[in-house]
């Protein structure tokens, strides 16, 4: 999965993490979380506050 697998990202995040609401994580954890996802394979320096959104965004529509 690469930063720009939204939907894939917030699956995984969502199967991972079923504890966590996220509308109150902060970006730091996220971008840990997905760091640490099996199947990840992405350039840390590729995630920025725009792509963190949107991820965030997809996560709790997943939950939605």
């Amino acid at each position: 999965m690469k930063w720009t697998d939204s939907q894939a990202l917030a699956e995984a995040l969502a199967e991972h993490h079923p504890q966590v609401d996220p509308r109150r994580a902060r970006f730091t954890e996220l971008r840990a979380w997905v760091l640490a996802l099996p199947g990840f394979d992405d350039a840390p320096e590729r995630c920025g506050e725009r792509v963190l959104e949107a991820l965030q965004q997809a996560w709790i529509d997943e939950l939605g």
